[in-house]
């Protein structure tokens, strides 16, 4: 993006790569490119990844952004297909992932390639996000994942009084919002279009981690996020419950399943008793159908767990160290 906010001559190359997906989030937009706008860094392009939206987002994006480069798909490929399709398209050294529906601050992108440049070891920067509706409060400080299989946000619904404005490494970085470099998805792959949504960021820092590529947290790398906006219910719940089993099939290393399967399946069987004690409820009965389609996913997870596991490059006890209880 050039410093007028519109495009570069033809066969400019920017720095960065900003992704962003869309599904009629034509209400969401404008919040989101005119922060975009007002980013002191400028050396970048901004690709929407639009999932055939029947709303007039494509005409408003040809209206009143020409800086945005659109990118048309004739059917909606959800988070995980629109995304790399947008990597795809791009050309920057470095990828943003960012969700449509939220706002950030004028220095964000300056801080996550910031975040990179002086952790030459990190493949990937988490950025601090918080809710959007209640800006004193966390939604991510990074992602953790944890021994017995579940993974999280760092800080989350906490008030944010500053307990992690540290620039630290963590597990992973939510992809509403994360900064990874183009030779460490060239290395590992894109995002597991098989996951569709919901924890394919997650699938995608494990295989990171274990292929010797850091996350660090910048946390002045701020963004404003709307929860729910673009997701949530009981597609998400069902998502979820499916996906959890089908990131340790896939990523979690052989003796960690063997020193960790009592906690696993604890943490299994705990989502089973909440989804029968709020049966009525469609997405606790959801999360119940996705437990139950990871069992049809195994043989899909299983020959991909192979590929991961063959190309690893750090140790078991490193993993275990960066678990979380």
């Amino acid at each position: 993006m050039s410093d007028s906010s519109q495009p570069g001559a033809a066969g400019t190359t920017y720095r960065v790569s900003i992704i962003i997906p869309n599904w009629n989030g034509i209400h969401l937009l404008p919040t989101c490119l005119d922060a975009l706008r007002r980013q002191t860094y400028r050396d970048f392009e901004v690709l929407i990844v639009d999932n055939a939206s029947e709303d007039g987002s494509v005409e408003l994006l040809e209206k009143e952004y020409p800086e945005v480069k659109v990118v048309r798909l004739d059917s909606n490929r959800f988070f995980s297909g629109a995304v790399n399709e947008g990597i795809r398209r791009s050309r920057g050294e470095i990828v943003v992932l960012l969700n449509n529906d939220t706002e950030v601050e004028p220095q964000w992108l300056a801080e996550l390639v910031k975040a990179l440049d002086e952790a030459p070891e990190a493949g990937m920067a988490a950025s601090k996000m918080l809710l959007f509706d209640r800006r004193i409060v966390l939604n991510s400080a990074g992602d953790y994942y944890r021994r017995d299989g579940v993974p999280g946000n760092r800080g989350v619904w906490e008030r944010d009084g500053g307990q992690y404005d540290a620039a630290t490494a963590v597990f992973g970085a939510c992809g509403g919002a994360a900064a990874y470099r183009r030779r460490m998805l060239d290395d590992i792959g894109l995002l597991d279009e098989d996951f569709v949504g919901y924890c394919e960021d997650v699938d995608l820092n494990f295989r990171a981690q274990l292929a010797g590529y850091r996350c660090v947290f910048a946390p002045k790398a701020r963004v404003y996020h709307r929860l729910s906006a673009t997701g949530g219910g009981p597609v998400a719940s069902y998502l979820c419950g499916r996906n959890f089993i089908n990131v340790v099939v896939k990523d979690m290393p052989t003796r960690l399943i063997k020193k960790y399967w009592p906690r696993m399946v604890a943490a299994q069987l705990g989502y089973v008793k909440q989804s029968l004690w709020h049966f009525r409820e469609p997405a606790a009965r959801a999360r119940l159908r996705g437990q139950f389609a990871a069992i049809f996913a195994l043989p899909a997870m299983l020959a991909k767990r192979k590929m991961v596991q063959a190309s690893r490059k750090v140790s078991d006890e490193y993993i275990d160290s960066i678990l979380e209880d």
